[in-house]
Parts: structure tokens; sequence; C-alpha cells
């Protein structure tokens, strides 16, 4: 009987960043329990059009894999690699592009800040194994991405089907995090 296989990648996607930068400076309010990013201003409600194609375009960043576009991607002007959006997006191409500097500049700074962080933490092995204590048997097989992130709330919410957001604040405290775990530990493992 070979072990179970677990994988837990974690980071903070500057790419991710961008987009929560936009949700909040377009006025978006999807994923509504998801708080939003500290230091940044929330515009005035967004219009439907942009916000449904926001949605999509969140999607497409958080889980590629799961939400590949159905047309080819466009790089947006201003946001590095960050901004792919679908010809037909015109909207929320327009929508955006004032903000690139101001959110390819806080996504990197975010980041820097979650690299300083990262270096100080053991992995997820040990709430995978007090995970396993409690349960009283191996964990499955599963996979999981979290995305660490300066929401202004402390917690762990799922963006996706197979990621989590978890604040940057919760993750620098170990017990509190590998505490938080536990639950999503249990819906995958």
């Amino acid at each position: 009987m070979t072990a179970p296989d677990w994988h837990v990648r974690e980071d903070c996607s500057p790419s991710v960043l961008v987009a929560l930068y936009l949700r909040q400076a377009l006025g978006v309010r999807h994923p509504d329990e998801l708080p939003p990013l500290r230091g940044v201003e929330r515009g005035p409600d967004a219009s439907e059009g942009v916000e449904r194609l926001w949605r999509r375009y969140w999607d497409m960043t958080v889980e590629p894999e799961a939400h590949p576009s159905p047309v080819p991607l466009e790089l947006l002007p201003g946001f590095g690699t960050h901004v792919a959006l679908p010809s037909y997006a015109d909207a929320l191409r327009d929508a955006a592009a004032p903000y690139g500097a101001a959110a390819l500049a806080y996504a990197h700074d975010a980041a820097a800040r979650y690299e300083r962080m990262r270096r100080s933490y053991r992995g997820y092995a040990g709430a995978v194994v007090e995970f396993e204590r409690r349960a009283g048997r191996r964990a499955h097989d599963f996979r999981l991405d979290v995305q660490v992130l300066p929401l202004v709330q402390r917690g762990v919410w799922w963006i996706g089907a197979l990621t989590v957001a978890v604040s940057d604040s919760l993750r620098g405290d170990v017990a509190a995090f590998d505490a938080a775990m536990q639950p999503i530990l249990r819906e995958l493992g």
C-alpha cells in the first residue's frame, strides 16, 4: 500500500493581487465573502457588464487550468503579463486600463512582503499531521493551492475549487493558521 499523496502549493501571486486590486478599484463585489485588500480604495459599483467580465477573468486567473479561455487572450497594456483578457472584453479592458501602474506597484510590494514572511514559516506538513491525528487515518490524495493575501480581515476563504485565500495576518500566526486549515483539510483529506 502506498502512502497518500498530497500537494500544497503556496503563493502570493502578483496576478491574483492585480485581479483583486482591480476588483476594488472597479467596484466589483464578487466574490462577496472575500474581504477587501488592505490599502486599496473601493470605487463606485461596477456595471453589470464589467462585473460579469471580471468574474470570468478572475476564474481564469485563480485556476487557469480549470477555466481555460475559449478564445485567444490579449495582454492588457500597462499590466505586464498579469492581465490577459479575451478580445471581446472591451468594457473591462477600458475600465481597468488607468489602474495598471498602481495595481502592479501594489502587487509587487505585497509579493515582496510575503517572500520575507514565507522564509520564516514551516510548511504544511504539521497541519496535515494534525489532521491525520484527529481523523485517525492518513490523509487522502489531494491538491490545494493557497494564496496568501493582504486582506483586511483575518481568515481563510475558498476562491476556487482547489484554491483558498489566506490572510497574511493569519498565515503569520503558526498555531492559529494550523487550526484554521483543519476544516479545509477535512474537506479535502
